[in-house]
């Protein structure tokens, strides 16, 4: 297992995600299946796995507390873990307190090696700096304490949100999590976002690395030109691949559900062979294919013309990952605007599509996007949801 240098520690370069642990069921509240979890955990520290990633509410509060039960069985110095405090989900009062020493029961630990906040975004950030939780205060005193060993953080926010979070609490963050993979590249604007944390010389862990599943399960044609140009590997490590060309990139996480999962994974971290320039040109041609984006350039041109004012290319933007993401990930990012920023704004005048240089019929899309999102849960109800699991 190929491993990288952080603050004089060894990590594997592949950490075992513990959100998307196999279930008894085929409900997604089904009980976590201890036996499989068991199984997967035993053959991913044989094989050099030291990095596992869990969180508060995974599996209805479940995840922490089963992966580190059966991490016990392993030398605790010889993996690292890691977990996060909840100030993204809606609450109408935070005790970091509370929530730390329930952590550190559950887990039976006296300690951790990774502590993060998970995901500072547009409406969680103002939980994470507001003087009446001190969750940040708390946290560093923690570490201080030496119950938590290396202190960052995760998030889905946008490069504004992200470089405010950063000019304010940069200097303490030593590790920033996101998502990023060849699609959200540009898609969520993942190259900016890493060339931020880059120049502040913040190491970057990578969340999503093959979105979910979505860069795996892709048309079989696109699965063909993948395979002949590298046909010893499989589709997914062609995610990673791409990773490894970042070099700012310290640490990637993998949701495992199963063992196919985890042992091809193993197999792709067990040598460093990052995509060549012509690879990754084939790579971005294939991403390009995989879905019938709307190809919005950015250029702005629409927003001069709109009466209401609308960020038109944001909303197009956010309706492309709405085709490729799920329902959590765009009711968050919905939830984090104001009701005239949304695209149920739109007054469907048709003054944007004049402007257009591509062409693009955005009203039909805006009209689209507001059909689609009204179907979603709202972030309330998906946290409301979460915290009954």
């Amino acid at each position: 297992m190929k491993q990288n240098d952080f603050l004089g520690l060894k990590l594997s370069e592949l950490g075992f995600g513990a959100m998307r642990l196999p279930l008894t069921g085929s409900d997604r509240n089904s009980p976590i299946d201890e036996d499989a979890v068991n199984e997967m955990l035993l053959y991913a520290h044989e094989h050099g796995i030291n990095y596992y990633d869990t969180a508060y509410l995974y599996h209805g509060g479940q995840s922490e507390y089963v992966t580190s039960r059966i991490l016990k069985q392993f030398p605790r110095d010889s993996y690292y873990l890691a977990t996060k405090f909840p100030g993204h989900y809606i609450s109408e009062s935070y005790n970091p307190e509370e929530i730390f020493e329930d952590q550190l029961k559950k887990c039976d630990v006296e300690f951790f090696d990774f502590y993060l906040l998970h995901n500072v975004y547009e409406n969680s950030i103002g939980t994470y700096t507001d003087p009446r939780w001190g969750i940040i205060d708390y946290l560093m005193e923690q570490k201080k304490n030496g119950r938590i060993r290396h202190f960052g953080f995760s998030s889905h926010g946008q490069m504004d949100n992200l470089r405010q979070f950063l000019n304010q609490y940069g200097d303490v963050m030593e590790f920033c999590q996101i998502q990023l993979n060849y699609l959200d590249w540009s898609l969520q604007d993942g190259k900016a976002k890493y060339e931020l944390l880059t120049e502040m010389n913040i190491p970057v862990w990578v969340m999503e690395p093959v979105r979910g599943g979505t860069l795996v399960d892709i048309p079989d044609r696109l699965v063909k030109i993948l395979e002949a140009a590298r046909p010893h590997e499989s589709v997914a490590s062609w995610g990673f691949r791409w990773l490894q060309t970042l070099p700012n990139v310290k640490l990637i996480i993998s949701g495992m559900s199963n063992m196919d999962q985890l042992a091809d994974n193993v197999k792709t971290f067990s040598t460093d062979d990052p995509l060549s320039p012509d690879e990754i040109g084939l790579l971005k041609k294939v991403s390009s294919e995989m879905r019938d984006l709307i190809p919005c350039t950015s250029c702005r041109y629409c927003c001069e013309e709109c009466p209401q004012k609308l960020d038109i290319p944001t909303l197009l933007g956010l309706y492309n990952e709405a085709l490729v993401s799920s329902a959590v990930t765009i009711s968050m990012r919905l939830d984090a605007m104001r009701a005239d920023e949304r695209p149920d704004a739109c007054t469907v005048c048709g003054a944007c599509s004049k402007m257009c240089p591509q062409g693009i019929d955005i009203p039909t899309s805006m009209k689209a996007f507001t059909e689609a999102s009204a179907k979603l849960p709202s972030w309330a109800e998906i946290c409301r949801q979460s915290s009954l699991d």
